[in-house]
């Protein structure tokens, strides 16, 4: 069954399902980012764009693995523009998701990412089961870490972990918030359920 909408809205921005027809501005957006992403973002460790049809494969297997009640990956626009990429991840246990996001470079220090991580951990709480969302950064990436300490989250713990990113130490900062802390509605939200 799958719980999560095709599309949430946040106060300036649409967060939906990338779809086949985005591939060819899915690998715009990232080839004009790579310098940015290289630093932290192990697939975007290539010297070019990746190719239209490796992100039609991606975006396919995105969407299966949505409506088999997995991870949630989403598009984040603004207008017709491709501003990031972002997703609800079911890689911390059961009761938990991890929010994961990246901004096209321009569109950095925006607020965008902080605007996504609420909107997300508003959308999180609204699925039955879930009393947990994390955030989690290399030590090194400290815009990334300015976003969940901005939303209220909790620097819960260091953790080492292989470097998989040119810039990244090797130390992980996870930050958590529970349910019970969470303020919802920080920005405005509306979200339409998958069809």
């Amino acid at each position: 069954m799958d719980p999560w909408p095709e599309r949430t809205e946040t106060e300036r921005l649409v967060l939906r399902c990338w779809t086949v027809d985005d591939a060819a501005a899915l690998s715009a957006a990232i080839g004009e980012s790579l310098e940015h992403l290289r630093p932290w973002m192990p697939w975007a460790s290539g010297d070019a764009p990746p190719s239209v049809a490796s992100q039609v494969e991606l975006i396919t297997g995105w969407d299966a693995q949505r409506r088999d009640g997995g991870d949630l990956t989403l598009g984040v626009f603004a207008g017709d523009g491709v501003v990031g990429g972002t997703g609800l991840h079911r890689r911390v246990g059961p009761g938990g998701l991890e929010i994961g996001y990246w901004i096209h470079v321009d569109h950095v220090r925006n607020g965008y990412a902080t605007e996504v991580s609420a909107g997300l951990t508003d959308l999180a709480f609204t699925i039955d089961g879930i009393d947990r969302v994390e955030i989690h950064h290399d030590a090194a990436n400290v815009p990334s870490g300015r976003v969940p300490a901005r939303l209220g989250y909790r620097r819960i713990a260091d953790v080492a972990h292989p470097p998989e990113a040119p810039a990244e130490t090797g130390v992980r900062w996870c930050w958590r918030i529970r349910r019970e802390e969470w303020v919802p509605g920080q920005f405005t939200l509306r979200w339409s359920p998958a069809q």
